[in-house]
């Protein structure tokens, strides 16, 4: 299994609906390849923090960089459309 194939079907792996020989093949690839156990183990830990719903208080200095981040990308993509228009 390549990558490409563990993304394309991570949802399915992460609900548990992938056939069971897949899991075999998933397994076996996130074995050897540490950037997809890390993305399968962020996407579980995510899905786990959702369930639990509650949300989670970001530290003020990283949400403060966040927003100001998210502002300037903002201004980035549309700043140049808002112009046109």
């Amino acid at each position: 299994m390549k990558c490409e194939e563990l993304l394309a079907m991570l949802n399915e792996y992460v609900d548990g609906t992938v056939d069971p020989a897949l899991c075999k093949e998933f397994e076996q690839h996130m074995a050897g390849c540490n950037p997809c156990q890390v993305v399968v183990d962020n996407v579980r830990k995510t899905i786990t923090l959702y369930k639990a719903g509650r949300p989670y208080e970001l530290p003020a200095p990283f949400r403060e960089r966040l927003h100001e981040t998210l502002r300037k990308r903002w201004r980035e993509t549309r700043g140049g459309a808002a112009n046109r228009q």
